[in-house]
């Protein structure tokens, strides 16, 4: 049975509503702390949605934990479990607004920050206890996606991440731990080195941005959802080692000859233009709910098939 948790979120803006969708969802009590005002509006009114997201991709709660919200960070993080801090990507901030959280909680209590972009041993350094102190970053939309990247700083406890790592996996996430830590992480590095190249296709004339972007979907996109690049590839040949021997020449033939992509004028009115033909009218709000309705169905599989 699920160890039943306090959480507590620090920041609520569309991050920390999705991570309190998560764990509520999950059961876990959520206690809430941002300092802007009238967040709790716009969060009541979402909330139905992103349950709604969540019992299509998991089934019902059972037993949905409780959420509220605290006018100071002292009552928010009064007998917590584990933080999850989402506040902006300023690390003076952040070092001030995680060396304040450890005022509140235990010595034990590991605090977790959303960072998509700043170096845990760089916002550790002010810690009483930098040790506790890990990166959990999730992938948008956060309360769909599997993903959470956990990182340590310099300063980080083994224990800490391997305690994160079984609070993110029993609430249904993917999480993957890297072994350095390295700007953007895992999948952000993935997605630049393949944008960059896809911008730069672009700008080059090679091809329009549907025609890049239906290149991926309906090629390597689909594939390596469910299996990933490296398992995927290697069904193409007799195993991995096969493939590299025997497709290597034609890779290290596109590597030699990738393009650079510099995002000046030019290239952003390119790459605008060629996005607007794309979208074709549609509004930010239709497509952004064709893809929550479509993950749903999505990970389902993945979740059914996935190779990992």
């Amino acid at each position: 049975m699920m160890e039943k948790l306090t959480i507590g979120i620090v920041g609520f803006g569309v991050i920390g509503q999705r991570w309190t969708a998560c764990f509520a969802h999950a059961g876990h009590a959520v206690r809430v702390f941002d300092p802007t005002e009238r967040r709790e509006a716009a969060f009541s009114e979402a909330l139905p949605a992103l349950m709604a997201d969540l019992d299509a991709l998991k089934g019902a709660s059972p037993a949905p934990g409780t959420i509220h919200l605290f006018p100071t960070l002292a009552e928010t993080l009064e007998g917590v479990d584990f933080v999850q801090e989402n506040g902006p990507e300023d690390l003076a901030l952040k070092r001030r607004l995680l060396a304040e959280i450890e005022d509140h909680v235990g010595d034990e209590i590991v605090i977790a920050s959303s960072s998509s972009a700043l170096l845990v041993s760089d916002m550790q350094a002010e810690c009483r206890l930098p040790g506790r102190v890990v990166l959990g970053h999730p992938f948008n939309p956060a309360h769909l996606m599997p993903l959470v990247e956990i990182v340590g700083g310099k300063a980080s406890d083994p224990q800490a991440i391997a305690r994160a790592r079984a609070i993110y996996e029993a609430i249904g996430k993917k999480p993957v731990t890297l072994n350095r830590e390295v700007t953007g992480h895992i999948a952000l590095r993935l997605m630049g080195a393949m944008w960059r190249e896809a911008i730069a296709l672009v700008r080059d004339g090679v091809a329009s941005v549907e025609d890049v972007d239906r290149a991926f979907m309906y090629g390597p996109g689909a594939k390596w959802t469910l299996q990933g690049s490296f398992i995927s590839n290697s069904l193409n040949a007799e195993g991995i080692e096969d493939f590299l021997r025997k497709y290597g020449p034609t890779y290290q033939a596109i590597w030699d000859t990738l393009l650079d992509a510099k995002l000046d004028e030019e290239t952003i009115r390119a790459v605008t233009a060629s996005t607007a033909a794309a979208v074709d009218g549609r509004s930010q709000v239709d497509l952004k709910a064709a893809r929550e309705a479509g993950l749903v169905g999505i990970l389902k599989t993945v979740a059914e098939r996935g190779a990992l």
